[in-house]
């Protein structure tokens, strides 16, 4: 058998006006007796744009690194409907093995984990670039649309890129460490690629950049949020560059993103609603926040009264950059599934709830619209939480609700890739290291003020570098939680910000530790799979 990164060379098939490629193993070599030659794909940019659409975004997912992140860290802890599932990664017991890094069943579903799922859009954006070598376009907008088809394409590929270093190599600071595996075509069927150093990624990474950013504008339309355009070049752009240690390039593109792409920070106003003629004649007073017509109104909605809420169900674009669409009946995984069953209530089955600590956080600050946006009210929290026994943590209900799905689908939102605020922690960061602390205390006081309701935003001064980043990191915790940020931001900026992970002693139903800071869990291992399959993928440290 022919294989390679774990046997993600597939067979081209065309199948319900969509391109899909599927791994067939031992059968990698049969032809299928009506099987459509990728040849045959190929011929005119209407087939280019079904395979991007239907192949390359439709592949596209990064729910395991978001639901890795989460159970691993200290952003939920098990739910009330759990049967045991991921406890073990939720104890730290992380191997080349673990089905979220290396594929397998994570809650019930069939994962691909982070490292196949990434290399299997690689390889299908290289097929992609392959195949449109045989296209000759007819005609000026022809051609228009065969460079954006292009340029998307390799965006997505460097996104994929840095997905994998940031959770594969040891050290992206150091571009001599080792980096990934890189695939910078379609190889053949019995190559045995080795693990390259950083600066190798690195550089394939910002031709692909540059390479987008050259043909792809600022996008202005609501549904401009589900395809690549020079927003989410620049996005790439401004995290690939933090997370390497090049601050100054982290800044230029943050602030690109946010002086040009149109969009602006989210608000958590208007917060409440006044009473119609059928609730009440007296139309000056407020709804009561927490009763039923306001849950209502605020929860029980396709589209709320609040515009902050309304970003995360869905019904507008807010402040997002990029993200992956979900209809209710398509492609791609359920993203509140992983934390919910059924729906996002209490009886919904949860699987998960939020971690206590966090939830304290954004529980307790005054005029916190994320209070609200992100647990739901059926939650049932208890106020002896910290007495109680390990034991009976699982009546400390804090029920998940920022993914409160869509109509007639509870379960399924859009994956929030890229997000305005994120922009604004990466050049308040970089203004840190900068040396320009009351510049980043601003940024971050900007945030605040636009996540509250009660105009009650407190930044204090920042007196050191050590202070900006764990108040930075702080902010990042609560703002980007469920979002797939956390992993990676203790791996990156713990130790300068002086902070570890905050697990709350009740978190489990045993007595509950945090990771310690630079532990070699903090990168993960190579999947068992490619290192059988592939002799020359060094593993990494510890494992």
């Amino acid at each position: 058998m022919k294989r390679i990164i774990n046997t993600v060379l597939v067979t081209a098939t065309l199948s319900s006006a969509a391109f899909t490629l599927n791994s067939c193993q031992d059968a990698l070599d049969i032809e299928q007796a009506g099987e459509l030659q990728e040849q045959e794909i190929y011929t005119n940019i209407s087939n280019l744009r079904e395979v991007l659409n239907g192949s390359v975004y439709a592949q596209l997912d990064p729910i395991d690194e978001i639901y890795f992140t989460a159970v691993f860290t200290d952003e939920v802890k098990p739910g009330s409907g759990s049967g045991g599932q991921e406890y073990s990664l939720h104890r730290h017991f992380l191997d080349a093995s673990s089905a979220v890094v290396a594929g397998g069943t994570v809650n019930n579903d069939t994962s691909a984990g982070i490292w196949m799922n990434n290399y299997k859009v690689i390889n299908r954006v290289n097929r992609l670039l392959e195949g449109a070598k045989n296209i000759d376009p007819a005609s000026g907008s022809e051609k228009e649309e065969y460079n954006s088809i292009l340029a998307q394409a390799r965006a997505v590929r460097a996104y994929c890129y840095v997905q994998l270093e940031a959770y594969f190599s040891t050290d992206m600071k150091d571009p001599d460490a080792l980096g990934v595996i890189l695939l910078k075509d379609v190889p053949a069927t019995d190559a045995q690629l080795p693990r390259v150093k950083n600066q190798d990624v690195y550089d394939f990474i910002n031709a692909d950049l540059d390479y987008a950013r050259e043909i792809l504008a600022y996008s202005t339309t609501i549904a401009g949020r589900y395809f690549a355009d020079k927003g989410f070049v620049n996005a790439i752009s401004a995290r690939f560059n933090l997370y390497r240690g090049n601050t100054a390039l982290a800044k230029q593109y943050a602030q690109d993103v946010i002086s040009n792409s149109n969009l602006s920070l989210t608000q958590a106003t208007p917060f409440t609603i006044k009473n119609d003629d059928s609730q009440s004649p007296d139309f000056n007073n407020d709804l009561v926040i927490g009763s039923s017509k306001w849950n209502e109104r605020f929860y029980g909605v396709a589209s709320s009264f609040n515009p902050y809420r309304n970003l995360w169900n869905d019904s507008s674009r807010g402040e997002i950059i990029f993200s992956l669409n979900r209809l209710p009946l398509g492609a791609g995984e359920t993203i509140g599934s992983r934390w919910n069953t059924n729906q996002s209530n209490i009886t919904g089955t949860p699987m998960w709830f939020w971690g206590r600590n966090l939830y304290n956080l954004f529980q307790t600050i005054p005029g916190d619209i994320r209070k609200y946006a992100y647990s739901d009210p059926t939650s049932n929290p208890n106020a002896n939480y910290a007495s109680a026994t390990s034991g009976t943590t699982r009546t400390d209900a804090l029920v998940i609700d920022k993914y409160p799905g869509k109509t007639s689908t509870p379960t399924r939102n859009d994956i929030k890739v890229f997000r305005l605020s994120e922009m604004y922690f990466i050049l308040a960061e970089a203004e840190v290291a900068a040396g320009n602390l009351s510049i980043a205390r601003d940024l971050i006081q900007q945030v605040r003020e636009a996540r509250n309701y009660q105009g009650a935003a407190v930044t204090n001064n920042y007196t050191s570098p050590q202070v900006a980043y764990a108040d930075i990191l702080k902010e990042r915790r609560i703002e980007l939680a469920l979002e797939g940020h956390r992993y990676l931001d203790l791996k990156r900026l713990a130790v300068a910000a002086n902070v570890t992970m905050d697990r709350n002693d009740t978190d489990d139903i045993i007595p509950m530790k945090n990771l310690p800071n630079g532990d070699y869990r903090y990168t993960l291992p190579i999947p068992i799979r490619e290192i059988s399959a592939n002799p020359n993928a060094k593993q990494n440290n510890g494992y």
